[in-house]
């Protein structure tokens, strides 16, 4: 069996406006953590069996690699073999459509094995892939730890794992929705193209969304873009963590500590939205305060960002008024502190006003009722996130 130490994989890849031939492009991608304990696979677990999970790209292209990660387990862990097909559902079951299975490559090796910390890519393989198509990646493991696994627990996504080393998915022994291994798809577009990457925290991951129903306001964004002969050759890459703080605490790396990797490392990437800080304010203790240092790093990633060529859009954070963090009083001092200077700085490429868009009609200081998420002043349903991508401007992007 191979072993694969380390991939640097994550290169980052700006596309030229000018290009005059397609390049590879990030068409999916996810942001990763640890596996609290209570995401941590259901019994039997991944060692020793195959795991199904489902995805769904945005643009889509010729040829595809899949990029598998490591990054943040203990142990080696063991690959027997990786296969991709279509999906026959956005989840709701491990059905594929019967004749589309690929199996995958790495190195030329169907079987490896990654060292702790290592990310790979596989190598490249035909599939004609429609946008916005659902795929299933299924994954033969050998040895992997049972916990520290590197996943993203918010998949919204069901994903199924199947006895032993097995292609038979017609009676899985358990299912979970979370994604484990998986973290990016690259496409070779038809035309030159470009991608879009988001940072965010659990109302980019899509707390509120539909399990199955791929309607995060991403999802949202790439379809309305896709509708426009202008935006359609653009990829919309979401990175959020539910409980993802920028500056300390919270679920997963800091938004500090992952922006080099998932806003500069995915291929093709042209533009990024920031939309982040709700969890910082909510612990804060002085909201001005913390609204300077998000400030701060937000800075950093303009200035990073430009220096790739880069364009950088800024999104309000919205209201948690009426939610738990009204306790802390500092939440919406801070929030309005930074809204403010996000809307009327001029430091970003462009702004996208969320909180306006969202906002009550008899009190804007709170998130529209008719959009709430069970009541908790925080969160938004499945219309209100469909209201936020398909409002957003597409000339942005042209």
């Amino acid at each position: 069996m191979k072993k694969i130490l380390l991939s640097l994989i994550l290169a980052a890849a700006t596309l030229c406006g000018c290009a005059q031939s397609p390049d590879w492009v990030t068409t999916w991608a996810t942001a990763l953590q640890i596996a609290e304990p209570h995401n941590n696979p259901p019994e039997p677990g991944l060692a020793g069996n195959s795991f199904r999970q489902i995805l769904q790209v945005s643009i889509g292209g010729t040829e595809l690699r899949l990029h598998l990660s490591n990054l943040f387990n203990e142990d080696e862990t063991e690959i027997l073999g990786v296969e991709i097909a279509r999906a026959a559902t956005m989840g709701a079951s491990p059905d594929i459509v019967d004749g589309s299975t690929v199996e995958l490559t790495f190195g030329g090796e169907r079987a490896f094995t990654m060292a702790p910390g290592a990310e790979v890519v596989s190598d490249p393989v035909a599939f004609p892939l429609a946008e916005r198509e659902n795929l299933a990646v299924t994954i033969h493991y050998g040895k992997i730890s049972a916990t520290r696994l590197t996943s993203h627990p918010g998949s919204r996504t069901t994903s199924y794992i199947a006895a032993g080393n097995t292609t038979d998915f017609s009676n899985p022994v358990a299912k979970t929705d979370h994604w484990y291994t998986i973290s990016a798809i690259d496409v070779l577009p038809l035309r030159p193209s470009a991608a879009i990457a988001v940072l965010g925290d659990s109302i980019t991951d899509g707390r509120g969304t539909t399990t199955n129903g791929q309607d995060r306001w991403t999802d949202q964004l790439s379809r309305s873009l896709l509708s426009d002969p202008k935006t359609r050759d653009l990829a919309v890459l979401n990175f959020g963590l539910g409980g993802n703080c920028i500056l300390r605490g919270g679920n997963g790396p800091t938004a500090q500590s992952r922006y080099q990797r998932d806003l500069f490392g995915p291929l093709g990437v042209k533009y990024v939205i920031l939309f982040e800080g709700t969890n910082d304010l909510g612990g804060s203790r002085d909201g001005e305060k913390t609204a300077e240092d998000i400030k701060a790093v937000f800075r950093d990633i303009i200035q990073e960002a430009h220096e790739r060529g880069i364009k950088v859009y800024g999104a309000t954070v919205t209201s948690a008024v009426g939610s738990f963090y009204q306790r802390q009083g500092e939440h919406e001092k801070g929030r309005q502190a930074l809204n403010a200077w996000i809307r009327e700085s001029g430091e970003f490429d462009g702004v996208i006003d969320f909180d306006k868009i969202t906002a009550g009609p008899e009190d804007p200081t709170r998130i529209n009722p008719a959009f709430l998420f069970e009541n908790d002043w925080l969160h938004l349903n499945a219309d209100g996130y469909k209201l936020m991508g398909t409002s957003i401007d597409r000339s942005l992007f042209y």
